[in-house]
């Protein structure tokens, strides 16, 4: 069912019906949109159209218009549509969202080749076939960590675990396969253990309301010692060829980690943006109050980042030991601050609301390039480390003035 708005029309909200809902714009951050709630279920207008308040009355504490406030807005085409089918965030419009990811990932892209070409006069030995997919297979693992840590930093959260968590999954893959147990098993005792420390993490959070730096650090040192405890300390070698080759094997002239990265890309921008969990991951980093508020359950979608940030770090540990022969309980040590860095460096905010996968891959691209180039240059490694950080926290400033 349809109706038709005409434009610039003024109407008190104890009007309107369910096929009138209005939604908001404004020029800022990311929030949840804004509903009125006229019948018993709450509705939102078809993310096609834009409108824009141009008075408001009153409204109550929450954001919520109260009955009467009379609005003029612009009005278009709606169809009523239960809000946890079509729910998008926004203080801007979803169609704003998506020009300014857009143009921000292209700055970001733009910042990586300027880098490559740079290293490319700088250096004879960077711009070769063997060198370009040896950068892209080392900072794969990186990646595949960076977007599940996306997820939760887009919530407003932080996992901090993820490092210690690629650690203890591999050990127990790893200690599979010395066991005796087949690939398949090792396989997936590796993954579901990611899946059940993540769990863990989104139990805590939003059950007992721990915020998630203390949850996450404390597993962070919980999952590095149950890697020390299992594996005593000593490397476990004597992993089966089979496995190995998911690390060191080749598609054609392209490393199978590589393969691994983009599929699990594409699957994880297609849930950001395309399914209704993704948007509602988006609308509680913008405004959790206004989001809960308007039926989002709050709790659930965070307990999904959580539990896929923690898979995606057992995914990249699981690769990562298959690329190396070998796995040891320090495995990721620091590799929750270069998949932090990654995910803030490709345009996500740590304040919530915004980030997008291609900009995260094309952050841990930058990080990937710049400690190759450094090396290939004869840059010590503690300058390298020094390089690293500023460009962290130049990424931090860029998005805290760009606010």
């Amino acid at each position: 069912m349809k109706a038709t708005m005409p434009e610039s029309t003024g109407f008190f909200a104890s009007d309107l019906t369910p096929n009138s809902i209005i939604t908001t714009e404004y020029s800022c951050r990311h929030s949840i949109i804004f509903l009125i709630k006229t019948s018993p279920f709450l509705y939102i207008a078809n993310e096609r159209f834009i409108l824009h308040y141009e008075s408001v009355a009153r409204t109550d504490k929450s954001g919520l218009f109260q009955t009467g406030s009379r609005i003029s807005a612009r009005v278009g085409i709606f169809h009523a549509s239960p809000v946890h089918k079509y729910l998008t965030s926004g203080y801007c419009c979803r169609e704003s969202m998506r020009a300014r990811f857009h143009f921000q990932s292209l700055g970001i892209l733009a910042a990586l080749i300027v880098m490559v070409v740079t290293l490319t006069l700088a250096s004879p030995h960077f711009l070769t076939t063997e060198n370009i997919f040896s950068v892209i297979r080392s900072f794969s693992f990186v990646a595949i960590m960076a977007i599940g840590e996306t997820l939760t930093i887009i919530t407003g959260g932080i996992d901090l675990s993820v490092g210690s968590v690629l650690g203890l999954c591999s050990c127990l893959t790893a200690l599979c396969f010395q066991t005796g147990y087949s690939v398949p098993i090792g396989l997936t005792v590796g993954l579901l253990s990611g899946l059940i420390i993540g769990f863990l993490n989104g139990q805590l959070i939003t059950r007992l309301k721990l915020p998630p730096f203390i949850v996450t650090l404390g597993m962070l040192s919980m999952a590095r010692g149950l890697a020390y405890v299992i594996s005593k300390g000593w490397p476990i070698s004597g992993l089966p060829e089979s496995y190995m080759r998911l690390g060191q094997g080749y598609l054609w002239v392209i490393p199978l980690p590589v393969i691994v990265m983009v599929i699990f890309a594409v699957i994880s921008a297609v849930f950001l943006n395309r399914s209704v969990i993704g948007r509602q991951i988006y609308a509680i980093g913008g405004n959790e109050m206004a989001a809960r508020l308007s039926g989002v359950p709050v709790d659930r979608v965070k307990l999904i980042a959580y539990t896929i940030s923690s898979f995606a770090a057992a995914l990249a540990g699981i690769l990562l030991v298959a690329r190396l022969g070998v796995a040891q309980s320090i495995g990721g040590q620091g590799y929750e601050l270069d998949a932090i860095a990654a995910s803030v460096i490709g345009g996500t905010s740590l304040m919530g609301g915004e980030g997008t996968v291609s900009g995260v891959i094309i952050g841990a691209a930058i990080m990937g390039v710049l400690r190759n180039g450094l090396v290939l240059l004869g840059v010590s490694a503690f300058w390298q480390q020094f390089a690293l950080g500023a460009i962290i926290v130049l990424a931090v400033a860029f998005d805290k003035m760009r606010k």
